[in-house]
């Protein structure tokens, strides 16, 4: 079996390529900017250009079974770059792909292409109501893909909410202001609630969601199947690292204040910093989602409990000397 990945250097896709690699049955093909960055020394095919490479793209799915669609960008300054990036650029690929005759295309999308729970976990049947241009972008995403598709193509989409483990750099910033005794939590700690996902389970419910025979467009959410508060997570975090931490409850409207001022101080120095008014918008809000379709149909159960992700990525953290 032959595999295509995109973004498979960055966070989840290089955790899906190891995994992809370590099968006998898959040969591993990865389109590569620059850097290969986590994947060195993964045994992979390297195919050198970007998703604006079309005669490259073209070339790459020669005899390629299935494509793992995992590039995105997560955070630009405007619609245009996510439009560029994250919704054409799929097109694109996709077209390519049916053009190929790639059997199974999986892609990689968000939770935010629907947006905030409000009090219920949000599932496959909820309307798109996004309230970020990334969510917006991946909403967008979602629909080109569905106009493409007929009863020849098998794609499916993949939701997860927030992930975290082993390279991660964004919730990173949380975990290492854990590792230093102060925990900053949005809210009262018990409010908003959130579901995550540890990186290995993503990787194999993404590998689960590529082995489902089915005509048209499928979409799963894929997380653990529990939904936490930040009070719990912190308190995690603490057995963890083994040491105590201190809560910094932060109220939303300053979370907005910080949004907004972080990202006129970026514009001034030409940097778009990771907490932007969109992020701050999003981390104000309750973001979970029920796996029942995914547990049904794809048989998905996640292996690691909260503790053991955590520890898993906090030991990563430390032995790389990030905290």
């Amino acid at each position: 079996m032959n595999a295509l990945v995109t973004g498979g250097t960055g966070f989840i896709g290089s955790h899906l390529v190891e995994y992809l690699t370590k099968s006998q049955y898959v040969n591993t093909k990865c389109l590569v900017r620059s850097s290969e960055k986590w994947l060195r020394g993964t045994n992979f095919e390297r195919v050198s250009g970007s998703l604006s490479d079309l005669d490259v793209l073209k070339k790459a799915m020669k005899d390629v079974d299935i494509l793992f669609h995992v590039a995105a960008i997560v955070k630009a300054p405007t619609w245009q770059e996510f439009q560029r990036a994250n919704v054409d650029a799929t097109e694109d690929l996709i077209r390519i792909a049916k053009r190929a005759g790639v059997k199974k295309i999986v892609i990689l999308s968000s939770l935010a292409a629907v947006g905030p729970s409000s009090g219920n976990p949000v599932d496959e049947t909820t309307p798109y109501h996004p309230v970020s241009m990334y969510g917006r972008s991946k909403m967008e995403m979602e629909k080109r893909v569905m106009n493409l598709a007929d009863y020849t193509d098998s794609i499916t989409i993949v939701r997860p909410p927030a992930v975290f483990g082993p390279r991660e750099d964004q919730i990173y910033s949380f975990f290492k202001a854990a590792s230093k005794g102060i925990c900053p939590i949005i809210g009262n700690g018990k409010q908003p609630p959130v579901s995550m996902i540890h990186v290995h389970d993503l990787v194999r419910g993404i590998w689960q969601a590529s082995q489902l025979k089915h005509t048209g467009v499928e979409t799963f959410f894929i997380s653990n199947d529990e939904i936490y508060t930040w009070n719990y997570i912190k308190d995690i975090t603490a057995k963890a690292l083994d040491r105590k931490v201190v809560s910094l409850k932060i109220s939303p409207k300053l979370v907005h204040k910080i949004g907004s001022m972080a990202e006129q101080v970026g514009g001034l120095i030409g940097i778009y910093p990771v907490i932007n008014s969109d992020k701050a918008k999003e981390l104000t809000l309750e973001w979970t989602c029920s796996i029942k379709k995914a547990q049904k149909v794809l048989h998905f159960q996640p292996e690691l409990s909260l503790y053991d992700g955590i520890l898993n990525t906090v030991r990563w953290y430390q032995q790389h000397h990030w905290i």
